[in-house]
């Protein structure tokens, strides 16, 4: 009996060791770079990190599909170095041993990357799962909706142009005043100093004074009486 069982053993872990290999169908490689990311505090990988590991990615394969059976035993990790870098596939273990579609696990951990990230306090660029494209991060939402800022920008430049033609119209209205006054003032002047008669400028009369002919005047000199 024992040896059966050691047989039956044996058989599954030559099966899972050609299941769980570089370049293996289905199978992704994971690096990370512990040192580079967490520095001095960086911990070491040992047995307990992969069981975490493992624990993960069955946690991602579970919250992916509800009807999903995955257990931790069903993730296989394979050719890890000190670097750390290793291989890793999920079996199936109800249909016989074979192993999860590659497609269900690229969407498993894309749907749960930030989860399995904030797990070993890394990042996409130092969790790196090489044929599994990044997640994006998602968008840094303003403190302030975007349309009250909008709303902020066009009411800033409808006071802006309000502003703009009222000052305008004071200056323009200033400046049509001072023209306005020194016309008045050269007409006065003008006035004050020389008139036209028939087209002919001739100076003011002083009234007051009278004003005495030249061509009289002579006339009057060369008649006086004795």
């Amino acid at each position: 009996m024992l040896q059966v069982l050691l047989l039956t053993l044996s058989v599954f872990a030559i099966a899972h060791a050609e299941l769980c290999k570089p370049d293996a169908q289905n199978a992704f490689k994971v690096r990370l770079s512990i040192k580079t990311a967490l520095g001095d505090n960086a911990y070491a990988w040992d047995a307990n990190e992969e069981y975490l590991f493992k624990a993960m990615v069955a946690f991602a394969m579970r919250r992916y599909s509800s009807k999903s059976t995955t257990q931790i035993s069903d993730v296989l990790l394979c050719n890890v170095t000190d670097r750390v870098s290793f291989w890793f596939v999920v079996t199936d273990s109800s249909q016989n041993v074979t192993t999860v579609p590659g497609s269900e696990v690229e969407a498993a951990i894309r749907m749960n990357r930030n989860r399995i990230n904030s797990a070993f306090l890394l990042s996409d660029k130092t969790l790196q799962f090489l044929k599994i494209t990044s997640t994006l991060s998602p968008p840094v939402e303003p403190s302030m909706p975007v349309w009250l800022i909008v709303f902020g920008v066009v009411l800033c430049l409808i006071v802006a142009g309000i502003v703009f033609l009222v000052v305008a119209g004071i200056q323009q209205r200033k400046k049509k005043n001072k023209e306005s006054t020194e016309r008045e003032n050269l007409e006065e002047k003008g006035e004050a100093t020389v008139t036209a008669e028939n087209g002919i400028p001739c100076e003011a009369l002083d009234l007051k004074a009278g004003h005495i002919n030249g061509i009289f005047a002579a006339d009057d000199e060369r008649f006086t009486s004795l």
